[in-house]
């Protein structure tokens, strides 16, 4: 499980674009993101790093927690 603290989250349509990026890496994956701390976790076998890049590749900053 990886979290990232994502600061440009601010609606369900930044939700579903960040999972829509992270199953393209991994079908299987769960992600939750908590709009008013802009934290995101994801459960998933893609590595923290790739999970990073594809997030900020849907457009979004990556921060750390």
């Amino acid at each position: 499980m990886s979290q990232f603290r994502v600061p440009d989250i601010h609606c369900d349509g930044c939700i579903r674009a960040l999972t829509g990026a992270v199953r393209d890496l991994d079908a299987a994956a769960i992600l939750s993101a908590n709009l008013e701390t802009k934290l995101v976790t994801v459960e998933t076998t893609a590595g923290a790093a790739a999970v990073a890049d594809a997030i900020r590749d849907a457009g979004f900053t990556v921060g750390t927690v």
